[in-house]
């Protein structure tokens, strides 16, 4: 499913507009964004957790010559599965 389809879904179940739905979408993926860049959590409760973590700076090896290079630190974004979401996975 693509953002697109997305929309049209919670149009459909929310029961407005689409750019209505469009709006609300981008403005909540905005907001986590946001927080998680600032290094600080969001948890929906059921859904999972965003959240930043540092990633230790480490050596590593060019696949194609093999000569070591040195990779620097850096903040990734991480998603975690709260419980609900798994449980709803793992049903098929």
């Amino acid at each position: 499913m693509n953002k697109e389809e997305l929309v049209k879904e919670i149009s459909k179940k929310a029961r407005v507009s689409q750019k209505q739905a469009s709006e609300i979408l981008t403005i909540t993926l905005e907001t986590i964004e946001k927080t998680v860049s600032k290094g600080k959590k969001v948890t929906l409760v059921g859904f999972g957790t965003f959240e930043s973590r540092k990633r230790a700076a480490r050596t590593g090896r060019n696949p194609q010559t093999g000569v070591e290079i040195k990779i620097p630190e850096k903040t990734v974004p991480v998603f975690s599965a709260g419980k609900k979401f798994k449980e709803i996975v793992n049903k098929k």
